[in-house]
């Protein structure tokens, strides 16, 4: 961790309940009405009460049914981007934020600095509450990475390499170019207020990598 003036940015808490108040308008469904809604039903997904994973290397981490829209995806909405967010938080406050019923936000996946792990926690066919627009929402996968926009060190080679092959995974599920028209940054997501993943992420080595995976 570097500079202590890094912990005067804004926390990710406030900036994802603050990205994601149009979100919160949008999802109208009761949490029992959801919960009936989100039982898997696309082919290859476990039925029974057992959660599925989108991803087979993540780790389901699910957060509070208050911070997504239950939808079916991609037959309700095209899946046709996906975008990379740094959490200004730590992997664990990251996943307790999204299980906070009172957040307003979410992300369908969240990788590890240290070792690259992955968390899934919202469905693909559910819409998270990450960009801070509602279109993109409904478009797009969220993928959060651990650390600070200004603190490259918390962007390792583990986390690179194992976002990289869950970007190609995804890329390749619903047959999304992998390029950056494609796979955008939050602060490239129109009307974004966000900064992230800033200028210390390395795109050109990031969009290797998914190419390669």
């Amino acid at each position: 961790m570097a500079d202590p003036h890094a912990r005067q940015l804004p926390t990710r808490r406030a900036l994802l309940r603050g990205s994601a108040a149009f979100a919160a308008v949008a999802a109208t469904a009761s949490a029992s009405a959801a919960r009936a809604a989100a039982e898997p039903t696309t082919p290859g997904r476990r039925a029974g009460g057992v959660r599925p994973l989108d991803y087979p290397l993540a780790e389901w981490t699910p957060a509070s049914f208050s911070n997504f829209t239950v939808a079916n995806r991609p037959s309700q909405y095209p899946i046709e981007y996906v975008v990379i967010h740094v959490t200004q938080e730590t992997f664990a406050d990251t996943l307790a934020i999204f299980q906070d019923p009172s957040a307003a936000v979410s992300s369908h996946y969240v990788v590890g600095s240290a070792d690259g792990r992955v968390a899934q926690c919202v469905e693909e066919r559910n819409v998270a509450w990450h960009a801070g627009n509602w279109s993109y929402n409904t478009r797009s996968i969220g993928i959060e990475h651990e650390g600070w926009v200004d603190e490259p060190e918390w962007f390792t080679d583990a986390m690179y390499e194992k976002s990289a092959r869950l970007t190609a995974y995804v890329c390749d599920a619903y047959g999304i170019p992998k390029n950056r028209t494609h796979i955008i940054g939050h602060s490239e997501v129109p009307g974004a207020t966000h900064t992230d993943p800033g200028p210390l992420w390395d795109w050109d080595r990031y969009l290797g990598l998914v190419k390669a995976a």
